[in-house]
């Protein structure tokens, strides 16, 4: 393989500088944008080629010292070497360009990212494998296990979990390892961050309100946040456990439905067809008379399908609120309910410090509806 001289132009989703070589795309991993580097090419593309760092030749001033011994070999974070700040730089920057080039969303108000309190030791839980006496993760690109004592972006109590899990002759297999308050269900591993983020939904959803659906709605943390708000809320998760958990505590202005999201939304619009609904719309079923008046999203990374866009489309709700984990599908998604829906504005949390996720919420409400 050959080594190249390269000006890191840019930091690609994923995490890995971005450089070119005679017009070709490569992308080095740990490295910042404005770096002169050399890189080994270690596999080559038509379009790209892939690179690992051999030697930083002039560094970013962004560029400090990781805080995890194990970094660059364990495949978790992407961005110790980079100082928080400007791991937030780069993450706004790599929203607001998502939206512009999948979404061509233009002139999209982009809220500043809203950061983590801690950098590290934020984690609430995480899974390590076991294999043949070594406990850790998986190496980068690779399904070989790099042993792990400590992990720095995890907190205190999962950390004292996984030095009590390294014994003599722990079985081979899978460990989910979290602090005594984490719930065995789907939920935010950065509590500060998913506390920020529901507090800013909750701003932005006005009071006196019909219905809300919580689609994608977990345990019913955004649902219970906003009941006060509501006369009614219905939440829908295909996961029977958070769903049980969310019955736990619900009042009897809450329901909680083990379901499909796009079953269930699709019964609502052979209720409400082909135009916004009305509160004096007939009867239908569970969901009786009450039309919603807001609609939140929380999809996996895969986003939204044709069919819940068309759905949400029918209904038209006054507000839509979509909660992302993955900004391109955010994008093309937006970019299709930008046919009934303006988009107020789209907020980045950094719920994954040090990592190349990113976390994204859009606020969206409806265009009037003309007769």
């Amino acid at each position: 393989m050959r080594v190249v001289d390269l000006k890191i132009e840019d930091i690609a989703f994923g995490g890995k500088g971005v450089g070119r070589e005679q017009g070709k795309a490569v992308f080095v991993p740990y490295t910042i944008e404005g770096e002169l580097v050399s890189a080994e090419i270690v596999r080559e593309k038509k379009q790209f080629a892939e690179a690992e760092l051999v030697e930083v030749k002039e560094s970013s001033p962004h560029r400090v010292i990781p805080g995890c011994p194990y970094f660059s070999h364990c495949g978790g974070c992407a961005y110790q070497h980079i100082d928080y700040e400007h791991q937030l730089a780069i993450k706004w920057r790599q929203v607001r360009n998502v939206l512009q080039r999948i979404g061509k969303l233009k002139n999209i108000p982009v809220r500043p990212i809203i950061p983590s309190p801690k950098p590290y030791g934020y984690r609430n839980r995480i899974t390590v494998h076991a294999q043949d006496g070594v406990i850790g993760f998986y190496r980068r690109d690779s399904h070989r296990l790099i042993d792990v004592e400590r992990c720095p972006i995890s907190c205190d109590e999962v950390n004292r979990a996984l030095a009590e899990l390294r014994k003599p002759n722990l079985r081979d297999g899978h460990y989910t390892l979290r602090t005594p308050t984490s719930r065995r269900v789907f939920s935010q591993t950065n509590d500060e961050v998913a506390d920020a983020l529901r507090d800013l939904i909750v701003g932005l959803v006005t009071p006196n309100q019909d219905l809300l659906i919580d689609a994608y709605c977990g345990a019913g943390v955004f649902a219970k946040a906003l009941v006060d708000k509501f006369e009614r809320v219905v939440g829908i998760d295909w996961d029977r456990f958070a769903i049980a958990a969310a019955r736990e505590s619900a009042t009897e202005k809450e329901t909680y439905i083990a379901g499909d999201v796009e079953e269930e939304l699709q019964q609502l619009t052979a209720i409400y067809p082909n135009r916004p609904p009305r509160a004096t719309d007939p009867d239908g079923g569970r969901w009786r008379s009450i039309a919603p008046t807001t609609i939140i999203v929380d999809p996996p990374a895969n986003g939204l399908s044709a069919n819940v866009r068309g759905a949400i489309l029918d209904l038209a709700p006054a507000t839509l609120i979509y909660v992302s984990c993955n900004p391109a599908t955010l994008a093309r998604d937006l970019r299709a309910l930008q046919e009934k829906f303006t988009i107020s504005s789209v907020t980045a949390l950094d719920m994954f410090p040090q990592t190349a996720e990113i976390e994204a919420m859009a606020h969206l409400q409806a265009v009037p509806w003309v007769s």
